[in-house]
Order: structure tokens, then sequence, then C-alpha cells
């Protein structure tokens, strides 16, 4: 069954119950009611309402193509109104509440795994909003959302011949999205406000780099970098006379709207305070990875866990440095934890020499690792893959070059057009640079970012779509900020991680699977990153470390930079670790628990993984178990275990 005619037959089944609303019912106090009907029909009405609420988690899945009610959520912002939220949270208690009057033992296999995600999303959105009321303090949501639906637009537009993009009709939804960013900031102020006077406050750094600062560099962004970019798409089409400036005076108003915006958080907010404001509590933190993430563990079994994992990653790569500096000839002792750390270092000064000389060999050199991890994957039987695939790398668009180095874009699942891209930014042939991205730590970001990583992984669900429900792809909360919930995450990130691991199992005549010596460094870096993450993110949300203990616990076990605060100010790598691990902090700091996914998602599937081929025996290949697993969709493993191992799902 293909993909799209799946979702085709199941919105028009959801119209033909009559269980979905207009907008305008939405926009109601208490909110819609929930319309009685079998539990596939509840899960549809949720799906869709979700979407209406938040039109660009709707961009991001391609919703206007799932069903015509959802056709306009492209011209849209979030109302963040009170009595919008009032009736969501109506919505979302009446939805649970219907729920729990349904028995599981009655659903499907399948449904019984959609019923539990459809629990946790509800549960996470009824305390994200009436328990938490986070909206009243989620600055980098309001600062995030306007920018990326926008982006995700013209992502997304269809290709027109001779390098052009987009519709008349696709570009009107641009403007009338942008003309509606001073009315959507009008709110956020409210709401912020509110939070003000309740105590309920974001952090100083939030209000300074995602508050502040993003606010400013938005107004740049729709003052000038839209405009440009929208006329080199447009080109000389007709459409473009009318359009053009219509667009211009859109972005000048929102931008506008921005400055006014950030003068806004500085006069409220003071950015010098000496409080902390970002820990989410023990209580709140546990309530995350117990309700959202289905695990049991405490915040001190994670904290131990991940110390655990430290020692373990380290040690590992400790060990591929030895080895390979003997095999250099390198003369390198491994004795002490200070030579570990210094031996590790001069291991990966001397693998940088290898370094691109110019954006377009290092581009050659992405695109080539993936060639190879294609062919590994192959010949080791990991995945059956079609002739056709092909792993491209793209150097990333000039508007997204501020905000990645390497990243993966995934194509909206509902939609036809848009392509799921691997994108590389590039230097501009900066020496200092490409140096960064020498030979040997090219494979393990082309791994996580390509095959069989984020690029297989996405590419096979949209495929095999029939398999997934429409709520598996729902990212609630938001799609990449502080508002999320996160659950997507644990699957994505962490098949990504998996991935990674997966091609170092040995071969023959290759002890590190698919990498050389230099690359399984590299590859084991990421793992021990992970890891590092753990203690630091459970420590700063739990009080058990101060930030600047967590950015010196970083920078001495994930950048190999013991007491880099104290040489600072006199020793140039340690300042670049202590600026490094300051940035990776701050995102820490403001995302609970999103750190965190990468490792515990790669666990869930190795354990996942080791249970099924227990039970399996010699009916087991690794082919099979990954294709089951891309088929249960972006939801953590607890949600689906028992069912995966009993062979009630396929």
């Amino acid at each position: 069954m293909k993909r799209r005619d799946f979702f085709a037959r199941a919105a028009y089944t959801a119209a033909g119950f009559g269980i979905l609303r207009n907008l305008e019912a939405c926009q109601t106090l208490a909110g819609p009611a929930i319309i009685p009907g079998s539990f596939s029909q509840l899960r549809d009405q949720y799906f869709i309402f979700h979407l209406l609420r938040n039109p660009v988690t709707s961009t991001y899945l391609g919703g206007d193509a799932y069903h015509a009610d959802l056709k306009n959520t492209n011209t849209r912002l979030r109302d963040y109104s009170a009595i919008s939220i009032s009736g969501e949270v109506a919505f979302y208690r009446s939805m649970r509440e219907t729920l729990n009057r349904i028995k599981p033992v009655t659903l499907s296999a399948q449904e019984r795994v959609d019923y539990k995600v459809m629990i946790s999303q509800l549960d996470f959105l009824i305390h994200q909003l009436a328990d938490l009321r986070y909206f009243e303090r989620s600055i980098d949501t309001y600062v995030a959302e306007p920018f990326r639906g926008v982006d995700w637009q013209m992502q997304q537009m269809q290709d027109i011949p001779g390098g052009m993009l987009g519709t008349a009709a696709e570009w009107d939804e641009v403007i009338t999205r942008t003309l509606a960013i001073p009315a959507y900031l009008d709110a956020a102020r409210a709401n912020l406000l509110s939070g003000k006077r309740s105590g309920n406050l974001p952090d100083k750094r939030m209000v300074q780099r995602d508050g502040i600062a993003g606010a400013r560099s938005n107004a740049d962004y729709f003052r000038n970098t839209l405009g440009k970019t929208a006329s080199g798409f447009i080109g000389a089409r007709g459409f473009g006379s009318t359009t053009l400036p219509r667009l211009t005076a859109a972005g000048n108003s929102a931008a506008a709207a921005w400055d006014s915006f950030a003068d806004f958080l500085s006069q409220t907010f003071d950015v010098n305070e000496s409080v902390d404001r970002f820990a989410s509590g023990e209580t709140e933190y546990e309530w995350r990875v117990r309700h959202i993430f289905g695990d049991p563990r405490s915040a001190a079994q994670l904290f131990e866990y991940g110390k655990e994992q430290v020692t373990l990653y380290t040690s590992r790569v400790a060990d591929v440095a030895r080895k390979f500096a003997a095999e250099a000839r390198m003369n390198l002792p491994f004795d002490t934890a200070a030579q570990q750390y210094a031996g590790i270092q001069a291991v990966m000064a001397f693998l940088s020499k290898d370094s691109p000389k110019d954006d377009d060999q290092l581009l050659r050199w992405y695109k080539e690792s993936g060639e190879r991890a294609v062919k590994f994957g192959r010949d080791n039987q990991l995945f059956d893959v079609p002739a056709t695939y092909r792993l491209d790398v793209y150097p990333t668009p000039p508007v997204l070059r501020s905000t990645i180095d390497a990243a993966y874009y995934p194509a909206p699942p509902f939609k036809a057009t848009g392509v799921g891209r691997f994108y590389l930014t590039p230097t501009d042939n900066d020496a200092a640079a490409l140096k960064q991205n020498n030979f040997a730590s090219v494979a393990d970001t082309a791994v996580h970012e390509g095959f069989p990583g984020h690029d297989w992984h996405y590419k096979y669900m949209t495929a095999n779509g029939a398999k997934i429900s429409n709520i598996r792809w729902l990212t609630p909360g938001a799609v990449e900020d502080s508002s999320s919930m996160w659950s997507d995450s644990l699957a994505s990130e962490g098949w990504a991680l998996y991935a990674e691991e997966l091609m170092s199992q040995p071969a023959t005549g290759h002890p590190y699977g698919f990498y050389s010596a230099g690359e399984y460094m590299y590859e084991l870096q990421g793992q021990l990153l992970r890891a590092v993450r753990i203690v630091v993110d459970v420590g700063i949300h739990t009080k058990r470390m101060s930030f600047d203990q967590a950015v010196d616990y970083f920078t001495e076990h994930a950048l190999f930079q013991p007491n880099a605060r104290a040489r600072a100010t006199t020793d140039g790598p340690a300042k670049a670790a202590m600026d490094s691990a300051g940035r990776a902090m701050y995102r820490y700091s403001k995302w609970p628990t999103q750190a965190i996914a990468y490792n515990l998602g790669k666990n869930a599937i190795v354990n996942l993984r080791e249970e099924f081929k227990a039970r399996r025996g010699g009916a087991f290949t690794a082919k099979d178990f990954h294709e089951r697993f891309m088929s249960m969709g972006t939801i953590p493993v607890a949600y689906f275990k028992d069912s995966f191992l009993s062979g009630e799902v396929p």
C-alpha cells in the first residue's frame, strides 16, 4: 500500500464519522466537545485538533496535505491567548477522561501501543499547560516558532524548473503567516508578564540568548534575508511583481515587532540577576523520565548510570588511542588519568592534520563516507537496502547556516513535496574550521545523519508508513525547543546513536567494523559525549551540580581538558573548551531530559534487540529486527516493548 494513499483514506474515514470540527468551534473557553466513537476515531480527532492548535507542528508534518481541515494551517501561528489555552486544556482533559473508559484489552495490538502513546501525550500537554503554565516563560518557543514555520514552508515548496521554488499560492501563505507575527508576539508578551507577576520566570540565559539576541536575529531575517531569499526562489515569474513587495512589507512589519519584543524583554527581565531559574527540580525531572520515556529509574539512579557510562566510554576511547599511538609510533604513556587525557588529545591532534583543503573536498568526503556506509550495510546484511537508495549530502541553504553545522531535515511525512536533506554547512574555506572537520571525524557524522542514521530511518518509515499511525509522528508541545515532549528524540536520536555503534561491529579484516581506528575514536567520543550529557543534565536540573560545575565536568570528560577553567585565560585550547562547554550547558539547561534521550534511547534499542534475539533464537536476523523496529515510528521502546517481543506487532 502506498503511504500517501493510506493517509488519504484514513483522513476521509475520519471525516465520514464526523469527528472533525472547524477551527471556529475550537475557539471556545470549554473547547470542542469530544465526539464519542471507536478508539481510532478518538485518536484522529485528537490528532487533528492538536495540529489545528499547533500550526507550525502541522507545517513540519505536512498537515495541510493530510486533511482539508488543515489546509490553512500554513497561514497561521499558534494562538497563545488565554481563551485558546483554556480551550486546549479542557479538550485534552475531556479526551483523557474518555480514554479512561476504554479497556485496552479490547483494542488490537497496534491500538494498544497507540493508546499508551496517546495517554502519555495527553498527560504531558495537560501538565505543561495547566500545571506548569510553561507558556508563561517559554521564550525560546516564542522566538523559534515563527521562523521555523516560514523556513519549513519554503523547504516544502514545489520545485519549479530552473531552480525556482513555490507557487504564487504557496508564497501567499508565507506572507499571511508573516503578517500574523505582531499579534503572536502581543500574546507572548501578555503571557510573559503574567508569569512575571506570579513568579513563573524564565532563566536569565534564555532571556538574553534566545530572547533578546534571538528576537534581534529574527528582526534581521524578516527585514533583510526573507525578501532576498524569496526573490531568488521566485525569479522572473510574473506573480513576483506583486508578491515580492507584499512580502517585503510583511517582513518589515514582522521585523518591527521583533525589535519591539527584544526591547520588551530587556526592560522586563534582569539578565544580570544572580538567581538561576533553569533547574526543573527532581520531582519534575523524574515525572518526565517516567511519563514520557517510560523509564522507572530515579534521578539518583540515572546520575550514577551516567557516571558508569562515562567511565565505560572513556576507557574505550583511551584503549583505541593507546593502540593507535603505538602503531603510529607516537611514544605516548597512558598509565594515569592525566596521561590518558593528554594521549587522547595528542592522537586527535595527529588525526586533525589530515584535513580537507577546501569545502568541496569536505563535501566529497561526506558523500564518499555515505557510499561506504551503504555498502557496509548491504554487505553485512544489516538492512535490505533498495538498489535505488542513495545518500546525498547538500550544502546547507544560506538561511540555515547560522544555526547548524551538519544536520538532517526529514521530509514532511504527510506531504508529497519536500525531500529529506542531509545538510553540511560550508566553512567558507576557513582553515581552522576545516581542520576541525578532519578525515577521521567525517565517518561517524555521516553515519549519524545519513546511513543508517536519520536519512535511512526517516526514508524507511516514510516508505512503510501504512504501519505507522498518525500520532506516532506527533511532537506534542513543540517540534524542537524547550516546550517539546521529546518522546521522538528517544526514538530518532536513539536510533542515530545506535546506528553509530552498530557500524562498529567487527567484521573479517575490520576490527572496528565500518570504521578505521581513527574514525572509531571519533565514534567513541560521540558515545562518550552522550554519556556525559546524562551526568550534567541530571546534575543541573536536580541541583546535584551548579552550572559551573557541569561546565567543568563537561570540559574534562567530554573534551579531555581537565582544569580548563583555571587555564582558559592563557591557554587557547582550554578557552575553546570552556566556550564549547558553556554553549552545550546552556542548551541542556533549557531542555530538561532532551540531552539524555540519545544514550537512553540507544541502549533501549540494544536491550530490545538482545531480548528479541534470545526469543527468536536461530530465526533472528539483524535485518528483520531493524525493519520491525523502524516500523514502530518515532516513539520510545517502552510503549511497544511487550507487544514487540510477544510478536503481536509486526
